[in-house]
C-alpha cells in the first residue's frame, strides 16, 4: 500500500547557531512542519526560526545528554507522523528530497538510509561520504547513548530502504567545541560495556585527545568485543592503535598494527597509507614508493564513515612523488607531483616542489 501523500515532519535540536538557521530552514521546508528543541542557546536562533515558521520550544537538559535532547525533540512531533526525518541545523538537504522520499517510501516502511556528505575537499567535492538513517516512522523509535547517539526501535524486523539520490550535506562549525565528548563516551561505556560501536568511539577519542596508551587499551578492550565483527571498524581500531604507537615513537608496534589492519582489510587504502605515513616519518623512501603504489592500486572507495580523505586527495601522489624524488628518479617525481597538483591546483607547496623538480631535471 502507498499513500498519495505522506505527512512528513522535520525534527531538531539546537543551541546557538544563528548563523545556520534560516539556511538549514530554507532546505527543510519541504516538511509539512519543522520542529526544534532549543537546548539554551543566547543568540538569536530561537527568534530566527520562530520567523520562518518552526515550531520551537525551549528546554535545557541537565545533566547533557544528546538521547535525551533527541528524545524530547522528537516528542514535538505530532503524533500523526508518517515520516520524522531527524536532521542538525548544520546540516543542507539538496532539493527535492521530499519527492524521493514520498516515491519510496511505502505503508510498511519503517526507516531509510540516503546519502550523507560529511566533509568536503576544498574544491567543494565529497571527502567523507557514506549513508545514514535519521528518517523513520512515527511510532517505533527512540533514540540512545549519551553521544554518538542511534535510533533504537521495538520492532522485531525492520522494513529499511535505500535512496541513493537523496543527499543531505554537512557543513560543521568549526569554532564549536567538542570537549563535552570524552566524557560523555565514557558514561556510554559505563552504561553499556558490550556496545562494540560506542567503544572504538571513545578508544578514537582518546586519540583525539593525545591519550595514546588510554586508546591502545580502549581499542584492544573493542577487538577483543564479540560483537566487534565488522571489518572496517575493527581495522580502524587497529590502525588508531597504530598511530598512538607511532606517536609514542614505539615504531616497531606501530607497524605491526598496521600490518593487521592489512590483513583485516586488504581491500581498502586505509591502512597501506598509514604505513605509507610511517615509513615517510622513517625517511625509507623505497617503502613509502611500496605502499603509495599499494593505495594508488585500489580503485574500490565504499561509501564507509571510516575513509580517510588523504587517501583520495592528492596525498599519495604527493607522497610518491618525495619518494621518488629522494631515490633520484627525477622524472618519475615530476610525473607524480603534476598528478598531485591535478587533484588539487590550489596547494602552494606542491607547485614550489614542482619547481624544484624541475630544476634538478634540468
Amino acid at each position: 500500500m502507498k499513500k498519495d501523500k505522506y505527512k512528513i515532519y522535520v525534527y531538531a535540536i539546537t543551541k546557538n547557531e544563528e548563523k545556520f538557521a534560516k539556511r538549514w530552514y530554507d532546505s527543510m521546508k519541504e516538511a509539512d512542519g519543522i520542529y526544534v528543541l532549543d537546548t539554551g542557546s543566547n543568540d538569536n536562533t530561537v527568534n530566527i526560526l520562530k520567523q520562518l515558521g518552526a515550531k520551537v520550544k525551549i528546554k535545557k537538559i541537565q545533566p547533557w545528554r544528546f538521547d535525551i535532547a533527541r528524545n524530547k525533540s522528537l516528542e514535538l512531533v505530532p503524533s500523526d507522523a508518517d515520516i520524522c526525518v531527524c536532521t542538525d541545523l548544520d546540516e543542507v538537504f539538496e532539493k527535492g528530497w521530499r519527492t524521493k522520499l514520498e516515491n519510496n517510501w511505502n505503508d510498511s516502511t519503517n526507516r531509510v538510509y540516503y546519502n550523507y556528505n560529511w566533509s568536503f575537499y576544498e574544491n567543494g567535492k565529497p571527502a567523507v561520504n557514506f549513508y545514514v538513517s535519521k528518517i523513520h516512522d512515527r511510532k517505533n523509535y527512540t533514540w540512545k547513548h549519551p553521544v554518538h547517539e542511534v535510533l533504537d526501535t521495538t520492532l522485531e524486523f525492520e522494513n529499511i530502504l535505500t535512496i541513493k539520490d537523496m543527499t543531505l550535506n554537512h557543513y560543521p562549525d568549526s569554532t564549536k567545541s567538542r570537549s563535552s565528548y570524552l566524557g560523555l563516551l565514557e558514561l556510554s561505556v559505563k552504561e553499556d560495556p558490550l556496545d562494540d560501536r560506542n567503544m572504538h568511539y571513545l578508544g578514537r577519542e582518546y586519540m583525539f585527545h593525545g591519550e595514546w596508551n588510554k586508546c591502545i587499551d580502549t581499542l584492544i578492550n573493542h577487538l577483543n568485543l564479540k560483537s566487534a565483527i565488522w571489518k572496517p571498524e575493527r581495522a580502524a581500531s587497529m590502525r588508531f592503535i597504530g598511530r598512538s604507537y607511532k606517536a609514542l615513537k614505539r615504531y616497531k608496534e606501530a607497524e605491526m598494527w598496521f600490518k593487521e589492519a592489512i590483513k583485516e582489510t586488504p581491500n581498502l587504502r586505509e591502512p597501506y597509507m598509514e604505513l605509507a605515513l610511517l615509513k615517510y616519518e622513517q625517511e625509507d623512501w623505497k617503502e613509502v614508493e611500496t605502499y603509495i603504489n599499494k593505495v594508488l592500486s585500489i580503485n574500490q572507495h565504499d561509501k564507509i564513515y571510516i575513509n580517510e580523505p588523504n587517501c583520495y586527495n592528492e596525498t599519495p601522489y604527493d607522497l610518491l612523488s618525495l619518494s621518488y624524488f629522494y631515490q633520484g628518479k627525477i622524472k618519475e617525481s615530476l610525473e607524480a607531483v603534476k598528478k598531485a597538483i591535478k587533484i588539487n591546483d590550489k596547494d602552494k607547496r606542491l607547485k614550489n616542489n614542482l619547481k624544484i623538480i624541475e630544476q634538478s631535471l634540468n
